[in-house]
């Protein structure tokens, strides 16, 4: 069974859950400990008592709640913060006044901070704010008054959610701009193995067609013509499959939410290489072969498009002066050292002096359409043409290729 890519879904979040559900569980030991620690201290030991009964039970009852945020529901978070809001109401009741006015700790002490944490992990930084801000005020209330240790516990809290639940935000922005690029690059790697598939079978079949009823003549010849017609049309359709796009974000906190836009026409040196074989698709028809190897052929985006501009030239040519039956083929090699294409057809060719005369005309199609491109990024253009036999041109573009500006680039 042939193996596909999936995109699997992932999670940056997770680790922040299972934190919060060990931080949970530390907490509520170490609030537990310090009730034991100042038992005699209490005016009413009973009321704590009873408050860190409720909160083991919670706590260790509620551990899949905080496992994932599809177990985190707004219901759990809002129990779970009224019951750190109960503990801290409930302080002045359990402990001294002396304590409460010597700065002591409440009920669930640093348990709270995970209930406001849970905010933040699930709901981002504005959840959390609001969280924090009902926390702040109970701190108050129960104070009677606002004292810096207060206000400096309040502040610890409010800034430490405030900024988890920001880079909560931005893990889940970068997650899914994550996914969709790793489905963009999953389907153009479908897109070019059915390709290959393609070329490897019907429009090499289509091709056949085309030629065998072009020679049977009659209706055969007819239906080679609309096999012709069918090949044109798939490339086109296969090439549109592999036409690099850009994407951009839309909007940075919705980091998956990508669109088209326009490529400027000066790319930088190291700008990313694209596919040759697109460039040369649309030149592909009834009376022109196109020939690849059925793999991505890489090139720089500048490269490739003075390559394809001298193989437009080159038809040009063909159809200019081999005439309107004659027939072209494009081969495309991709070299470990090089890209090569070659442009032959089937026509009268040319005969010897002929391209000299012509320049001395001041007639520089061959010269600078196709030569001169060439020159321009590294390459090399060679003519041959023997009288009755046709024309082919070689157009050859070195790996490494320096620009006319004298800049080095890599393709």
């Amino acid at each position: 069974m042939a193996k596909r890519e999936r995109v699997m879904r992932m999670s940056v979040e997770q680790p922040l859950w299972r934190a919060l559900t060990g931080y949970r569980v530390l907490t509520m030991l170490y609030a537990i400990a310090l009730f034991v620690r100042a038992y005699d201290e209490f005016d009413r030991p009973w009321v704590a008592f009873a408050f860190f009964t409720v909160l083991a039970l919670w706590t260790l009852g509620t551990l899949p709640r905080v496992a994932n945020a599809a177990s985190c529901t707004k219901r759990f978070l809002v129990v779970d913060l009224a019951v750190a809001l109960t503990g801290i109401l409930l302080t002045p009741l359990a402990d001294s006044r002396q304590q409460v006015v010597g700065e002591g700790p409440t009920l669930p002490s640093i348990w709270t901070a995970g209930a406001v944490l849970a905010y933040a992990i699930k709901g981002g930084w504005r959840w959390a704010a609001c969280a924090s801000a009902l926390v702040g005020v109970a701190n108050i209330v129960q104070r009677g008054e606002l004292t810096q240790s207060t206000v400096h516990n309040v502040l610890l809290v409010c800034i430490a959610s405030i900024a988890i639940g920001y880079v909560v935000e931005v893990a889940r922005a970068s997650e899914r701009t994550l996914a969709r690029a790793l489905e963009i690059e999953a389907a153009t790697r479908e897109r070019e193995r059915l390709a290959r598939d393609i070329h490897d079978s019907v429009l090499q079949v289509l091709a056949m067609v085309q030629r065998r009823g072009s020679a049977m003549g009659g209706e055969a010849a007819e239906l080679g013509r609309m096999a012709g017609e069918q090949e044109v049309a798939l490339r086109t359709l296969v090439a549109g499959g592999l036409v690099r796009t850009s994407h951009a974000s839309e909007d940075a906190s919705q980091g998956a939410l990508v669109r088209a836009v326009e490529e400027p026409d000066e790319e930088p040196d190291d700008a990313a290489p694209c596919d040759l074989r697109a460039l040369l698709f649309p030149y592909a028809g009834s009376k022109v072969t196109l020939s690849e190897p059925g793999a991505p052929v890489h090139l720089a985006p500048r490269a490739a498009r003075e390559l394809a501009a001298a193989v437009s030239a080159a038809l040009d040519n063909v159809h200019r002066h081999a005439g309107a039956d004659a027939h072209a083929w494009i081969l495309v090699e991709d070299e470990p050292d090089a890209v090569i294409v070659t442009v032959r057809d089937d026509g009268p060719g040319i005969p010897e002096g002929r391209l000299a005369e012509a320049e001395g005309e001041g007639r520089l199609g061959v010269a600078l359409s196709i030569r001169g491109r060439l020159r321009d990024i590294g390459g090399t253009a060679e003519l041959i043409s023997v009288p009755g036999q046709g024309t082919e041109v070689e157009l050859q573009v070195p790996r490494a290729v320096r620009d006319a500006r004298g800049k080095a680039g890599r393709t």
